[in-house]
């Protein structure tokens, strides 16, 4: 019998029974506090008090952390702290710059303007942060497209900045440790999901092997990536998969197309690991890190504007989910442009990334997602500031 038949699907009535919603349960402490990426946030530098002089200001040194998306350029620049890091400046832009290379195998001219134009202002932030330390990081769009290459070194003439095009497992595994302090340490096991422009990358993280010390919380959120069972990495995201079906007129029919294509996609992975058996001990519990959940978290909890702070680290059920893409569903593209936490730039890109999530929720039905905000730069962050600690440079807070 297909193991999918019984999954529910968009539209049905509530399971009886089914988990209550605990998007009030409070979170566990951040790697980072909150950030309004729109502003930078001000840093008040610890008091370092030495014998033979008065008391001195000591200003660790500031790490830079950008995320080229196939949507997105996200940049992030933090300093260590007691426990984890303290973000000083952020940027976030959607640029699309994969947009149409499904169709011609190239980043466009003008996809490429837009990129150049944000990269400028994340030279200037890291200039001004004075950053020492950085990792700047392509994924999907420029792995695919033949041209990619040429636009890395364009980048370099232009700003200066040397992006690094890395491979889909270092995607995942940075992913992992960007979000890894979100996790239910109550769990055996988590599926952690990151729902991209170009692509999704997939991991089970086996939270049985993951011993959480008390020395710093970067080593933690580092070493729980050794606890990674398996990993995959579908080449679908929100831009692929809404230039392939179309985002802006979805109906019913076309949402659950995408559903099917997308777990086409998946099934694979899930009958070489076997993992639905752990679903079966309901001891497993989804944690998703991209701009769809986070949306979803938005729209489910109705406000008004987007609010990190009461979207990062909250938890959903599947019912809650679901509801949210039904209603979604339901609504024209103009109407979804309205809705506060989507906009126009989103508003042809969500129900593909809805469509995504639905496919994950249907093979593996955990009852329970949590919601990050946060991924590649907090993972880029903490593994920086790790090794730097390790090698005895830079450590600030050992304990």
């Amino acid at each position: 019998m297909d193991r999918r038949s019984r999954a529910p699907r968009i539209g049905d009535p509530p399971t009886p029974g089914a988990a209550a919603s605990a998007s009030a349960a409070p979170a566990p402490e951040t790697a980072q506090p909150s950030v309004d990426e729109s502003r930078p946030i001000p840093f008040n530098g610890e008091a370092k008090i030495s014998v033979a002089r008065p008391a001195e200001r000591r200003t660790p040194s500031a790490y830079g952390a950008l995320d080229l998306g196939t949507n997105n350029c996200r940049l992030l620049v933090a300093r260590p702290s007691r426990r984890g890091f303290q973000v000083i400046d952020a940027f976030s832009r959607i640029i699309r710059l994969g947009e149409g290379v499904t169709q011609t195998g190239r980043l466009s001219d003008a996809a490429i303007e837009r990129t150049l134009e944000a990269l400028k202002v994340c030279s200037d932030k890291m200039k001004r942060r004075n950053v020492r330390r950085s990792r700047l990081i392509a994924t999907e769009a420029c792995r695919v497209a033949e041209n990619g290459g040429a636009f890395v070194e364009r980048v370099f003439e232009a700003t200066g900045l040397r992006i690094e095009v890395i491979d889909r497992e270092t995607e995942a595994k940075l992913a992992v440790a960007g979000c890894a302090s979100l996790l239910d340490r109550r769990c055996d096991w988590a599926v952690v999901f990151d729902i991209g422009g170009g692509s999704t990358e997939l991991i089970w993280v086996d939270l049985r092997r993951v011993s959480y010390s008390k020395r710093h919380a970067l080593w933690d959120r580092t070493e729980v990536q050794a606890a990674i069972a398996a990993w995959t990495s579908l080449p679908v995201g929100v831009v692929t998969l809404a230039e392939q079906f179309g985002g802006r007129a979805v109906d019913a029919g076309l949402f659950e197309a995408m559903v099917e294509f997308v777990l086409q996609k998946l099934t694979p992975f899930e009958e070489e690991h076997g993992f639905l058996r752990n679903v079966a001990l309901k001891n497993v519990h989804l944690l998703g890190t991209s701009g769809t959940v986070t949306t979803i978290a938005g729209v489910h909890l109705a406000l008004p504007a987007y609010n990190r702070n009461k979207v990062d680290g909250c938890w959903l059920n599947e019912n809650e989910v679901r509801a949210v893409s039904g209603r979604l569903l339901g609504l024209s593209y103009q109407d979804r442009a309205l809705e506060p936490c989507i906009g126009p730039d989103r508003a042809d890109l969500v129900l593909a990334g809805c469509a995504i999530l639905e496919a994950i929720m249907r093979l593996w039905p955990c009852h329970r997602l949590r919601v990050a905000d946060r991924g590649l730069r907090e993972g880029i962050l903490t593994s920086l500031m790790a090794e730097d600690m390790r090698k005895g440079r830079n450590g600030r807070g050992r304990g």
